[in-house]
C-alpha cells in the first residue's frame, strides 16, 4: 500500500470538494507541468513531493490521461497568444516542461510525446550539455546532437542557466553571466532563439528585492517567458517571467495527477509561500 499523503489528501477530499463549478475563469487556467528525470530508478528516503523521478510507464499513463481529458498540449511560449485570444469555448490547455536536460528525456520520455504528436519545452542547465556525455545529480545528462535532433522535430528548449546554481545567492554580475551565457550557448548551438527560461532550485519568492534585479536581468537579455516553482496553475495576468508550475513525479496516480491539472493541488502555494517567507526572514 502506498504511503499516506497528506496533500494527496487535501487535494482530493477538502479542495475539490470545495472547488468552483467550471465557468470562465476555470477554462483560463494553464497547468504547467514539471518534470525532471524520466526513469524507473527509486528515490529512497525521500519525501514524494520532493521525488524528481517519473517512470516511464507513469509518464505514459499521465499522457494518456492528457489525451483522453481533450486537452490541447501548447508550448511554453504559446501561452501569451492563447491569453490574448478571444476565448470562444472551455477548450483546456496544458504545457509540459522539463528540468535538467537529462538524457532519460530523450531515451523515454520523448518517444511517448512523440506518439502522442505533444510539445514540451526542455530547461538546460548548459555546463552539463556537450558534445559528449556529462553527468549532473549522478545521471547521465543529453549531448548537443540529441538536443539539435529534437529541435529540429519541434521540442523547445530554454535555459536553466549555466551551472544551475542558486541564483538568489549570487551577486548581480554573476546573475547576469548564468542567464546570458546559458542563452548564447543554446542559440549557437540551435540556431534558433531562445525566449524562455527555467529558474534553478526553489524559487524565492518572499526575496522581493533579488526577484526586481533579476527580471531586469532576464528582461535586458531578451527572454520573454519564464517558470519557477511556485506551485499552482497559470493565469492571465500572472507576470510572464515567473510562472507556476505543478511538481510531477511517479508518486502521482491518475487520481492525483487530475487533481493537479484541475487545479485542486494550487492550495499548496499558500503553506509553501509561508514556509519560504519564515526561512527568508530566519535568514536575514
Amino acid at each position: 500500500m502506498d504511503p499516506f499523503r497528506l496533500d494527496r489528501f487535501i487535494s482530493l477530499s477538502i479542495a475539490r470538494a470545495f472547488s468552483p463549478r467550471k465557468d470562465h475563469s476555470y477554462s483560463l487556467r494553464i497547468p504547467i507541468l514539471m518534470y525532471h528525470s524520466i526513469s524507473k530508478e527509486t528515490q529512497s528516503g525521500i519525501l514524494p513531493y520532493y521525488q524528481i523521478n517519473t517512470s516511464p510507464e507513469r509518464f505514459k499513463e499521465h499522457m494518456e490521461c492528457i489525451h483522453q481529458r481533450g486537452f490541447s498540449v501548447i508550448r511554453l511560449q504559446d501561452i501569451g497568444r492563447v491569453w490574448g485570444e478571444e476565448v470562444k469555448d472551455f477548450r483546456r490547455y496544458v504545457v509540459i516542461t522539463f528540468d535538467d536536460g537529462y538524457r532519460d528525456f530523450y531515451t523515454s520520455a520523448y518517444p511517448i510525446l512523440e506518439r502522442y504528436g505533444f510539445p514540451a519545452t526542455v530547461f538546460l542547465p548548459t555546463t552539463y550539455i556537450g558534445n559528449h556525455r556529462n553527468l549532473f545529480n549522478r545521471k547521465e545528462c543529453m549531448n548537443w546532437e540529441e538536443v539539435r535532433e529534437m529541435s529540429r522535430k519541434g521540442i523547445a528548449f530554454g535555459s536553466h542557466t549555466v551551472n544551475h546554481p542558486i541564483l538568489a545567492r549570487l551577486s548581480l554580475e554573476d546573475v547576469d553571466n548564468e542567464v546570458r551565457r546559458s542563452k548564447k550557448t543554446i542559440e549557437d548551438e540551435l540556431r534558433v532563439q531562445v525566449e524562455s527560461f527555467g529558474y534553478p532550485s526553489a524559487f524565492p519568492e518572499s526575496n522581493i528585492e533579488f526577484i526586481k534585479k533579476l527580471e531586469n536581468v532576464l528582461m535586458a537579455t531578451g527572454y520573454k517567458y519564464g517558470v519557477t516553482t511556485i506551485i499552482g496553475t497559470t493565469r492571465k495576468g500572472d507576470h510572464s517571467l515567473f510562472l507556476k508550475r505543478l511538481p510531477i513525479n511517479s508518486m502521482d496516480d491518475l487520481k492525483l495527477f487530475e487533481a493537479k491539472l484541475n487545479g485542486h493541488y494550487d492550495w499548496l502555494r499558500y503553506p509553501q509561500y509561508l514556509y519560504k517567507m519564515l526561512r527568508h526572514r530566519v535568514s536575514m
